[in-house]
């Protein structure tokens, strides 16, 4: 597997944990009263995201083709399915359970963002595992 490709599964994988890392903080946030760990984690985030801008290496690294794609994937993972999911499961819950506040549909949706990353990671050490082997067999031949 190319170098490329790790690079951009690395990128990737951190990119999700950032953005889990926002996503937690919010909750924390609301759960505590006090805006001090959301507007951390933002700080923090915000430098990392002015930093890749900034540093020339890590720019050029960011434009190749399989760390959009990762990324895209990554996304896929962590925004786009979670919400989704979280939205029909707080209908169901409403709808037959109780009724959720604010704070309890963020905290569905960390959760299932949560379990969307760890299925990005998931599939990413499959995808490792499946192309290793392959290039193991086409050595050996």
């Amino acid at each position: 597997m190319p170098k490329v490709r790790h690079y951009a599964d690395l990128v990737a994988i951190l990119a999700g944990l950032m953005w889990l890392m926002v996503y937690w903080s919010v909750s924390y946030s609301v759960h505590i009263g006090n805006i001090e760990p959301s507007l951390a984690a933002m700080l923090l985030t915000g430098s990392l995201i002015l930093t890749s801008f900034v540093h020339r290496p890590t720019r050029v690294m960011l434009r190749r083709y399989h760390v959009r794609k990762r990324r895209t994937e990554m996304w896929m993972h962590i925004l786009a399915l979670p919400l989704t999911l979280a939205f029909l499961l707080a209908i169901g819950i409403d709808y037959l359970i109780t009724p959720l506040n604010g704070e309890q549909k963020m905290l569905l949706f960390n959760v299932m963002a949560t379990a969307g990353w760890l299925v990005f990671i998931f599939t990413l050490a499959i995808k490792w595992l499946i192309h290793t082997f392959t290039e193991r067999r086409k050595n050996r031949r």
